[in-house]
């Protein structure tokens, strides 16, 4: 979609632009009903604990392909041209989501690597194949010990395509969770940070000028030391130097916006962070616009104990015939249509 914006941070006067939606949503526990005997996923079967039935798996279908949809319509025209997943099963899931009737006619392409996680969850890239093309993908593993004994963990999917004819490079986390603690359990998404720090250099080497957008369930907020000390984010435009990086949801967090809540609390762990050459004038081509948070009434809880949280498929009372315990998180790029 093209649109007139007038923006101190762009331009002077009215120009026309193109805009496109890159978003990102832990969907909980997107699983078959399949018992997979390689990994812990007994819960997520007919005779598991949670009696996941095929009813429930394709209502789980239905729900997370209208909220992906959805995301930034309203600006945009279209569904989001780019789309990061997490707590997904395996490929299976993934085309049978892509194939559901609110996304069929989007024509999604697939970027999925199997993980040596032990429940069996998985990172994923979806694309729209009119409006972007991959160039390369692999998954770089995590290595993580606890006592000698290997912490097997979620991947990070590291895709490079071009973008309406643009290279970009994507990175896609679910870092470990807090279990244990968040304070005992901060090392591991510490090296997940690492490990983030460790391909953004590597891209960089290659082109000084890579335009890389990161986004994932972090398990940490943006102003947790994972962000700030180890891969030095900035909270604002301004502060961000040659090659550094610039969170959007720092200052969400800030103002109290919140994508999953726990005792009453919110946190932001669903972030996608970019690098300075897509908030940077000198460069010319995609550059971003703004960030946000889709949470429209229906992905919301409307009552009871947790009025206001996100509305998911497990709570304390067992199946809820929701969406996620995350709400998604996206951001717009924006370019300028030259006349």
């Amino acid at each position: 979609m093209v649109f007139s914006l007038t923006n101190e941070s762009f331009c002077q006067a009215t120009k026309d632009y193109q805009i496109e939606t890159v978003a990102f949503y832990n969907v909980e526990n997107l699983f078959d009903t399949v018992d997979d005997t390689l990994t812990f996923d007994d819960d997520r079967t007919a005779l598991g604990k949670d009696r996941w039935t095929e009813d429930r798996y394709r209502k789980k279908l239905e729900n997370i392909a209208k909220v992906l949809s959805e995301i930034g319509v309203d600006q945009t025209g279209d569904s989001p041209l780019i789309i990061g997943l997490c707590e997904i099963e395996n490929r299976l899931v993934l085309e049978d989501l892509t194939t559901h009737p609110y996304l069929k006619e989007k024509k999604y392409g697939i970027i999925h690597f199997d993980s040596p996680d032990e429940r069996g969850i998985d990172v994923a890239l979806l694309y729209r194949k009119a409006g972007f093309i991959p160039l390369n993908a692999q998954p770089r593993k995590l290595l993580i010990y606890e006592q000698d004994k290997r912490d097997y963990t979620r991947d990070q999917l590291v895709v490079t395509g071009l973008l309406r004819g643009e290279e970009v490079h994507f990175i896609i986390n679910h870092w470990p969770s807090r279990s244990g603690g968040e304070a005992k359990s901060s090392y591991k998404r510490e090296k997940a940070a690492l490990l983030n720090k460790k391909i953004i250099d590597s891209l960089y080497k290659e082109n000084p000028a890579a335009r890389i957008i990161g986004m994932g369930d972090f398990n940490d907020d943006p102003t947790n030391k994972s962000f700030k000390k180890f891969l030095q984010t900035k909270g604002s435009i301004g502060e961000v130097g040659d090659k550094e990086l610039f969170n959007p949801m720092e200052i969400m967090l800030k103002n109290g916006k919140g994508t999953l809540a726990y005792r009453d609390s919110w946190n932001l762990f669903d972030q996608i962070y970019v690098s300075q050459s897509l908030i940077s004038k000198d460069f010319n081509g995609f550059q971003f616009y703004k960030a946000g948070i889709f949470n429209p009434p229906y992905v919301i809880t409307q009552n009871g104990q947790f009025k206001g949280y996100p509305y998911r498929t497990y709570g304390s009372a067992g199946y809820e015939p929701g969406y996620s315990d995350h709400f998604a998180v996206y951001i717009y790029l924006i370019r300028e249509v030259k006349q």
